[in-house]
């Protein structure tokens, strides 16, 4: 089973459709409701929905993911019922598979009602027809620039090995980013301050702080560089805070930052590399829209 801990949610839909043929005189009994064991549009409907809902006890990969819609149409033809399932649910991970397993479940109950008065039944495919969510609609950029800047003292004079800034730019790196060379400061306003506006002079899509945004007596990152934000970004910070709280409790004393100075996005982070790794997994491919956006992109739907 994957794991999908370290995913965000967002809106997962799924379409899928089944088709089965039967024959002529079948349908004139659905139309007519005289199926020799009652409606069988009806049963279909809600053993897609159950089946939908009960995936991952028939495909046991399958997370249990909580649903929050199953619709079922049915469109009779001549010779054929073409069954469609759409499902909704905000989650880390999609929901074909629900879907799917609702459309041939809808058929192989139609089968099972019909077969009395018909063995000329076929069940003809099974096929999804979309999805929406994750991945498939964030708009992820590639080759877009960063800099990791590491706020340290004990980094900055030696006494430390820098861990959570190199691993921040493999992570970047990982995400289709041009990283610019590492910058280490002391926890100091001014080394702080003017190693942020160094790095806005290449106008990179972002930067990254790491370090200095604890409730340390030297912990002084979001103080120096709030001020000189042209506007907050809270939605990211928002998300830093809320990702992280949710997989360990000592990140509500974290004071994670974000917000733009023209057009680069700066971003603080705490100096480890537990947190830069769930700052990237919080924020991307998220964050690469608000590159298209700010280039005077659209916002889309």
């Amino acid at each position: 089973m994957r794991d999908v801990s370290a995913k965000v949610n967002s809106l997962r839909t799924a379409r899928a459709s089944a088709v089965i043929q039967i024959s002529a005189n079948s349908i004139g009994l659905i139309r007519e409701g005289k199926a020799p064991k009652g409606d069988p549009l009806g049963v279909a409907r809600v053993a897609a929905i159950q089946a939908a809902k009960n995936t991952p006890m028939l495909i046991p990969y399958c997370h249990s993911v909580p649903l929050d819609y199953v619709g079922v149409e049915f469109e009779v033809l001549e010779t054929s019922i073409r069954v469609t399932v759409d499902v909704k649910a905000i989650y880390k991970t999609g929901v074909e598979m629900e879907a799917l397993t609702g459309a041939a479940a809808a058929v192989l109950n139609l089968y099972d009602l019909l077969k009395p008065v018909d063995d000329t039944m076929e069940i003809l495919n099974v096929t999804l027809l979309d999805k929406t969510g994750g991945k498939s609609q964030a708009g992820v950029a590639s080759d877009f620039s960063a800099v990791v800047i590491v706020v340290s003292d004990r980094v900055s004079s030696g006494i430390a090995e820098d861990v959570s800034g190199r691993h921040l730019v493999a992570l970047l790196k990982g995400k289709g980013a041009i990283v610019e060379p590492l910058v280490v400061v002391a926890d100091d306003a001014q080394a702080i301050e003017n190693a942020v506006f160094v790095a806005c002079h290449s106008q990179p899509d972002l930067i990254f702080t790491t370090g200095g945004t604890g409730l340390g007596p030297r912990d002084i990152t979001p103080e120096t560089i709030i001020p000189r934000l042209d506007s907050r970004l809270p939605g990211i910070e928002d998300q830093l805070l809320a990702y992280s709280r949710d997989r360990k409790a000592t990140a509500m004393l974290g004071r994670p930052f974000a917000g733009r100075i023209g057009s680069t996005i700066v971003i603080g982070l705490p100096g480890s590399p537990g947190a830069v790794g769930d700052a990237v997994s919080a924020l991307f491919p998220a964050i690469t829209h608000a590159f298209h956006v700010m280039g005077g992109g659209d916002h889309g739907e």
